[in-house]
């Protein structure tokens, strides 16, 4: 386990689910989110994260298979609690599943799973998916009671909503880094690797990555929002920097 909280071993996947946002808001197939994860690999990204959602507002079901051909790197498929991403899931085999919970009316995902009300739910898709070799992942609220069902579970990995803690401010800020840090370190002293994500940017990212047992960060919406700007490799680029100068 020491290998993953070593503070050189922060990884970032980056989310590519707003190029396809984009490229679905016109039909056709520009932006290609195939050309992003390629550029993710040669900007220093360890990983590509995508949502399959039920509504396929972001990539479509025949980009996964190329996405997965595209590069090297690791894609981390994040997917609802339902039969159908489940079967989706085991047909691709990507590297990890990050089990997110979904409401089709939200715009993104809004606060973390309830693994805990939702044990009897996630236990056979859990199952189903470690027994494929794919590495499960719950994306929750840093909270004892949401990490304690992931270790029930057995879950390798839970992924830290860290939404709280990036919209507030002041105080309230501090007060989520603390309960972001002591999950982490409860998560790590328990065998589960501990990642973090959501509203992540520039400014707010290296008192995250400074957390020394989280082992990896996925960044998307504001990574693929710079790019408007500076372009998608100087976005990732910075952000890697900014995460490697905090450990």
């Amino acid at each position: 386990m020491s290998d993953l909280i070593h503070p050189a071993a922060l990884r970032l996947g980056v989310n590519i689910d707003h190029v396809a946002t984009i490229r679905n808001a016109r039909g056709g197939d520009h932006p290609d989110p195939v050309r992003a994860a390629q550029i993710v690999a040669g900007a220093g990204g360890d990983g590509i994260t995508a949502h399959l959602r039920e509504d396929r507002r972001h990539i479509r079901d025949s980009d996964i298979a190329r996405i997965q051909d595209a590069t090297g790197l690791p894609l981390n498929l994040e997917m609802a609690a339902t039969a159908e991403m489940l079967d989706i899931a085991l047909r691709h085999r990507p590297h990890a599943a990050c089990i997110v919970p979904e409401r089709r009316e939200e715009r993104t995902t809004e606060g973390g799973l309830d693994a805990a009300g939702l044990h009897n739910q996630l236990a056979p898709i859990v199952a189903r998916l470690a027994d494929a070799g794919i590495r499960v992942s719950l994306f929750i609220a840093p909270e004892a009671r949401q990490l304690e069902a992931a270790m029930r579970l057995k879950a390798p990995v839970v992924e830290f909503h860290t939404g709280e803690y990036a919209h507030a401010t002041g105080e309230a800020r501090a007060a989520e880094l603390r309960k972001l840090a002591d999950m982490a370190a409860l998560a790590a002293k328990n065998g589960i690797e501990p990642h973090a994500g959501h509203g992540l940017t520039f400014d707010n990212v290296q008192a995250v990555a400074a957390i020394p047992q989280i082992a990896e960060l996925n960044i998307g919406h504001f990574l693929i929002g710079e790019a408007i700007f500076t372009g998608l490799d100087a976005s990732i680029r910075r952000m890697r920097d900014l995460m490697d100068a905090a450990r």
